[in-house]
């Protein structure tokens, strides 16, 4: 076995239910995604990586044109690869016929967009629009009804159950399309800059909301952002460049000697399974790395070095 099969093998679930933190949720293997126009192919994806742990709050940053939406658009069901393998919650998306994927839609996946009107319909109330997704679903009216009304609680909009949603601002406008999103208990939320039109302060609030709903349901929440401001807000910042994963940030939490806890974020480059690394574009114009550089094996790291005439620099760059 290969790529994804062995993270399957590695596991001892392959699907992880709602809630099993440290299950892979997230798995994709040498992804890639062609598109064509008027015969000029573009590539937006090259081969991608990714595995993201059942439970995990978890951003994924990168300039337009990076692939990021590309990525999110097949994690949703929406788009097809042209190869590799994606997997979410034990299904495989390249399978899946027409009725499966609307199942996975429905009740796999929740997807948040930036637009609140793509998330909620402006002639229903707050409580409506999440209970909307669960009368496609054929829940009992009594169960929706406590459901929406559990979930908007949770988001801080308990307040707006009865209001039009065009009555709420546009950061309660979020929450109450988050609450649309978890209606029928999806393991993952997919967001697509929830944040986008929204002021800072609004943003942190909707970030706040997003968490809440991490920790309190377990739901596996991925956010696609052009903001690397996000980082603050969650555990984990996967960067993607050229249609590749580059640069991973985590945070984690320490306590000092008075006890205080504070987060320190650490980033890293990310080395894919065919053994490819992206090095910071910092670095790159630092040392004016191109074409081609020098490698050298040492004890404990790997030297890299401009091939500046060919010659090695005195000390290690």
């Amino acid at each position: 076995m290969t790529g994804i099969d062995d993270l399957i093998a590695a596991t001892s679930q392959t699907t992880a239910p709602r809630g099993t933190a440290g299950s892979p949720m997230v798995m994709c293997d040498r992804l890639v995604r062609i598109f064509s126009t008027a015969g000029v192919e573009t590539q937006a994806l090259q081969g991608l990586d990714l595995v993201v742990q059942g439970g995990e709050l978890t951003a994924l940053v990168g300039a337009s044109g990076s692939g990021k939406s590309t990525l999110l658009n097949i994690l949703a069901g929406l788009d097809l690869p042209t190869g590799g393998r994606a997997m979410v919650a034990g299904h495989d998306l390249l399978t899946m016929g027409a009725k499966e994927r609307l199942a996975y839609r429905r009740s796999t996946v929740g997807f948040l967009w930036q637009q609140t009107a793509r998330n909620l319909l402006s002639h229903l109330t707050a409580a409506e629009n999440i209970e909307l997704p669960m009368q496609l679903a054929k829940t009992p009216r009594r169960a929706r009804g406590k459901h929406a009304g559990d979930l908007l609680e949770l988001l801080g909009v308990a307040d707006s159950r009865d209001r039009p949603v065009t009555e709420l601002s546009g950061g309660q406008q979020q929450r109450v399309a988050i609450g649309v999103a978890l209606a029928n208990s999806p393991g993952v939320l997919l967001a697509d800059e929830p944040t986008g039109e929204l002021d800072t302060e609004t943003a942190e609030e909707v970030f706040g909301a997003l968490r809440t709903a991490n920790e309190e349901t377990g739901v596996t929440v991925l956010i696609v952002t052009h903001d690397a401001m996000v980082s603050e807000h969650v555990n984990r910042t996967i960067a993607i460049r050229d249609g590749r994963i580059s640069t991973e940030v985590l945070r984690r939490a320490a306590t000092d000697e008075q006890g205080l806890q504070a987060y320190h974020a650490q980033e890293y480059s990310v080395l894919d399974r065919a053994g490819r690394l992206q090095l910071p574009t910092d670095f790159i114009e630092a040392l004016a790395l191109k074409d081609r550089v020098r490698l050298e094996l040492e004890p404990d790291h790997i030297g890299v070095w401009p091939d500046h005439q060919g010659q090695r620099p005195q000390e290690d760059a």
